[in-house]
């Protein structure tokens, strides 16, 4: 009888060293289910059902993938789910603290049902940041698109967040609320970054992906309350650039896992993998594949598309084929230097002092920290 047992340690790691240089960051879905239902996500559409899947990451399985690559350094665990609804949550950020590795939610997470000991644990296990997803500065205008979610619910346990931090001393996770701008709720823009700051929250607004949804009643005067561009199509034909390209870049620095392994390069991508899983072939080795060369090879502009490479489907690509703006080796720079910054906590000279602000704003733009407004993953959080 053919033995279907999982590979040994020792095999994971002898194959994962034959692969490709491993990132210090990863993007690790914790859960692809969750319990809204909003209306232009594909996790409610159920596009994401074939390939990502619903579940969400087992803590063995993140115990092991820090065990095989001790290189770590930081991990994303948002993507298409809620983070909160995984019930092995606690444990996970329990690990990573551990380990001393870096946990974000900065994907973004609805905040609706949450244990008071996940609460908790973000704060005591040093979760780095949070972006909570809240579109309102009333339940009637954020239930419109957050359906079932209840603001006043999410508001509270930013409060509890607050409060543990306050009791712990920590600085830590830094919470920013970021808006979705929409027809139905640009009036409240202004009110919903003055509730963000009292409660010391940062505050990102971002622009739709789905124009057919709400789209904006008054444009102009969004752009005047941005400062900038008040829709995508705007933005691409004002700055010559797509508001997501940035999430290319994802192949080389912070890759894209699925909660059971299966390697999706880029968080905006769910409808194909590249193949290897990296809970069973390692990450070394997944990563060195020869369909994730490709895609690097065709976002660099030096191969032809291939249409067994997720990138191929993807309009993002098609928008840099079309105009021929390709991932530049500066670009996988600057990245890295900006991982680099952050880590560093030189953001904070970034924020205070002109001089930092001239110097680093390409920089800035590139990890979606500027004030240009630039998206960074998902877009359709």
């Amino acid at each position: 009888m053919t033995s279907t047992s999982a590979p040994s340690l020792r095999s994971k790691l002898q194959r994962a060293r034959k692969g490709a240089p491993r990132p210090r960051r990863l993007r690790l879905e914790a859960s692809s289910a969750c319990n809204l239902r909003c209306p232009s996500c594909p996790t409610t559409t159920g596009d994401t059902d074939r390939v990502v899947g619903k579940g969400w990451l087992a803590v063995r399985r993140f115990r092991e993938l820090l065990d095989d690559n001790p290189g770590v350094a930081e991990v994303e665990l948002s993507n298409w789910g809620e983070v909160f609804v995984n019930p092995e949550l606690v444990a996970i950020l329990r690990e990573a603290h551990a380990r001393r590795v870096g946990i974000t939610l900065a994907n973004g997470v609805n905040l609706n049902r949450c244990s008071d000991e996940a609460l908790e644990a973000v704060v005591k296990y040093g979760v780095r940041s949070m972006t909570i997803s809240i579109d309102g500065a009333s339940q009637e205008t954020y239930g419109a698109y957050r359906v079932r979610g209840d603001l006043r619910r999410v508001l509270a346990h930013i409060d509890t967040i607050n409060a543990h931090k306050k009791r712990l001393g920590r600085e830590r996770p830094v919470l920013c609320w970021q808006f979705v701008v929409m027809g139905h709720n640009e009036h409240e823009i202004n009110q919903a970054r003055r509730m963000a700051e009292e409660r010391g929250m940062l505050f990102r607004a971002k622009l739709t992906w789905d124009d057919d949804f709400s789209p904006l009643r008054n444009p102009e005067a969004v752009r005047k309350i941005l400062g900038h561009a008040p829709t995508r199509n705007a933005w691409l034909k004002e700055r010559d650039s797509d508001y997501a390209e940035n999430t290319c870049l994802q192949l080389w620095s912070t890759p894209q896992v699925n909660w059971d392994g299966k390697l999706l390069g880029c968080s905006f991508n769910f409808w194909g993998d590249f193949g290897d899983n990296v809970f069973e072939q390692g990450l070394g080795a997944a990563l060195g594949s020869a369909k994730m060369a490709r895609a690097k090879k065709m976002l660099l502009g030096k191969a032809a598309v291939d249409a067994t490479v997720p990138c191929a489907t993807c309009n993002i690509y098609h928008e840099r084929r079309k105009h021929g703006r390709w991932v530049k080796r500066r670009h996988l720079v600057l990245d890295r230097l900006s991982f680099e910054l952050t880590r560093n906590r030189l953001w904070e000279l970034f924020r205070q002092t002109p001089v930092w602000r001239s110097a680093l704003r390409p920089i800035a733009r590139l990890a979606g920290r500027s004030k240009s407004g630039a998206a960074t993953p998902n877009q359709r959080r």
